[in-house]
């Protein structure tokens, strides 16, 4: 299972939920995936018109494709049950919180999953506390 992870969500953001969805990409989308060219950064996902859509999330071109390629940086609809977009889309209204991409992964079925995160940001404060408190627990681990 091939996976790609957003390493930034964890240090911007508070994780409350993970929430798996599909993805709907073309052809030329799961190549470049599989081959590991995309990047998370500034992506992440809205609630519009009772569909979920994720944006600014970058799959490079596939280089082998002439006409038929895809554009870089598309909103990608994400396949949610609708019963999830609702209670996703009341928390995110009412608690301010944002849906943000965490890994991309192709299951064992060779279906191309995301990874998606209710969660709220952290302040510059925060940031810090997580950074000192990730260096004592690596001074712990090398002491023991």
């Amino acid at each position: 299972m091939k996976s790609f992870k957003n390493r930034k969500a964890s240090h911007d953001y508070f994780i409350v939920q993970k929430i798996e969805a599909g993805i709907v990409l073309k052809g030329t989308e799961i190549k470049s995936i599989r081959a590991g060219k995309l990047n998370f950064k500034d992506s992440y996902a809205k609630i519009e018109h009772g569909e979920c859509w994720l944006f600014n999330f970058h799959i490079s071109p596939w280089e082998n494709a002439a006409f038929f390629n895809h554009q870089a940086e598309r909103k990608r609809k994400l396949l949610l049950h609708s019963n999830e977009i609702k209670r996703l889309k009341t928390k995110v209204d009412e608690q301010g919180m944002t849906l943000v991409p965490l890994e991309i992964y192709i299951n064992d079925a060779g279906l191309c999953k995301l990874s998606l995160a209710l969660a709220k940001g952290k302040k510059l404060h925060d940031k810090r506390d997580s950074i000192q408190q990730r260096d004592l627990d690596r001074e712990k681990d090398r002491n023991s």
